[in-house]
């Protein structure tokens, strides 16, 4: 597939044109996001809104009738998604992740499953195990039947499956190395997914349980999973640093809100209304600017993300592999901290109303927290430390599992 865009489709006057199609439909599923968090009311609807303006489509390529957008331009639209409801834009991380790697497959297989994006479809994921499963292995297994293939196991952390027509399954086979991905009906036979995601943040991304019992799937939608030096990875985690920055966004756009609007004040203080006290605008102001640092440092690994995949550069795989994902692990080590201090520094902005659970504005700093914890940024410190030192090409994240000799 080719990723070649053209000057206009990457300028900045297109991005705004993208921005202005979809700004109404993000305003109109932020309007309840706080009540749904409360209320922990699953957001079909609002997914079914973006389904039907199009943006669950935007990376399909022009060769199978979808108008493709950059990189760039979509984690920018995702930022904006996620400041106006962070889990919405959680969910739709394994659907565009999805839809990169059928980009990645042979033209029958993108023939079949380009026009179901297209016409809607969502994908979900159900890759990782509560425990048991050896690192690099799974214990959902693919088994051939004289019927045909079936899938049986257990998966937890099924972000989007909820909401999805498609569930990725990843799956081991005996007697085939590796692991494969099964695609399967979300609604089809011995298909369970239920919303029993406990976390304290993040709380409507149908992160929980999927069941798969004698689950019937078609041969030709089995796919050999890949390890090697892919750009999926990267994809995948930057998905995650554009939810965060978008609930930086809105933190930052909450503490304004705030400030703008209170009238009461401290003795304390200068005595002032809080929107003319310099020292609560100095907070707002490094509160705007650490979210702004967070943003700069995600559009720029998107746009690495474009450079590696631009044809135009010549890059091997190789080449290409170490740009997009050096590029996201050095955004990992360096964006979550920046979001994470503006969350928390939102309370400093206000007094001890901040607190009220009726205004839920711990719901950013839990949100940002429960986002920053899905890869560790230690691992992607080291790994970044251990390139410039040594030259060593980072590890993409592949695999979560029980480490050797755990008991």
């Amino acid at each position: 597939m080719s990723n070649h865009l053209t000057e206009s489709l990457s300028s900045e006057a297109a991005y705004q044109q993208l921005i202005e199609r979809f700004s109404p439909v993000f305003e109109r599923i932020a309007e309840g996001a706080t009540r749904r968090e409360q209320e922990r009311v699953l957001p079909f609807e609002q997914v079914g809104w973006l389904k039907d303006s199009g943006f669950t489509c935007l990376r399909v390529p022009r060769s199978h009738g979808g108008d493709p957008i950059s990189h760039e331009q979509l984690f920018r639209l995702l930022i904006e998604l996620a400041a106006a409801d962070s889990n919405v834009a959680h969910l739709l991380r394994s659907h565009f992740s999805f839809v990169e790697t059928i980009a990645l497959q042979p033209d029958e297989f993108q023939d079949r499953w380009f026009p179901r994006v297209l016409a809607g479809q969502i994908f979900g994921n159900a890759a990782t195990e509560r425990g048991g499963n050896a690192l690099g292995t799974t214990n959902t297994r693919l088994k051939k039947t004289a019927e045909g293939w079936v899938l049986n196991g257990e998966k937890y952390y099924t972000t989007g499956s909820i909401f999805a027509d498609w569930v990725v399954v990843m799956a081991s086979t005996d007697g085939i190395e590796g692991r494969q991905y099964a695609i399967v009906d979300r609604h089809g036979e011995g298909v369970e997914i239920l919303d029993d995601w406990d976390g304290f943040g993040q709380p409507l991304t149908g992160t929980g349980t999927g069941i798969f019992t004698d689950v019937p799937v078609e041969e030709n939608n089995i796919l050999q999973r890949k390890v090697a030096s892919t750009l999926e990875p990267a994809f995948f985690q930057l998905c995650l640093l554009a939810v965060l920055v978008g609930i930086g966004k809105a933190a930052r756009n909450e503490a304004a809100h705030i400030v703008a609007t209170r009238t009461r004040t401290f003795n304390t203080g200068s005595g002032e209304l809080f929107r003319n006290d310099p020292q609560i605008q100095e907070l707002v102001g490094r509160l705007a600017a650490n979210v702004y640092a967070a943003e700069s440092i995600v559009v720029t690994a998107a746009r690495e993300l474009d450079a590696a995949h631009d044809p135009s550069l010549a890059l091997d795989s190789e080449a290409a592999y170490l740009r997009a994902e050096l590029a996201v692990q050095q955004a990992h080590v360096a964006a979550p901290k920046l979001v994470l201090d503006a969350t928390s520094e939102l309370f400093d902005v206000t007094g001890a109303s901040a607190v009220s659970t009726s205004k839920s504005l711990d719901r950013f700093w839990r949100n940002a927290r429960t986002v920053a914890t899905h890869n560790p940024v230690a691992f992607k410190a080291r790994s970044v430390g251990d390139y410039f030192i040594n030259g060593t090409i980072p590890t993409g994240l592949n695999s979560i599992g029980d480490a050797k000799g755990a008991k």
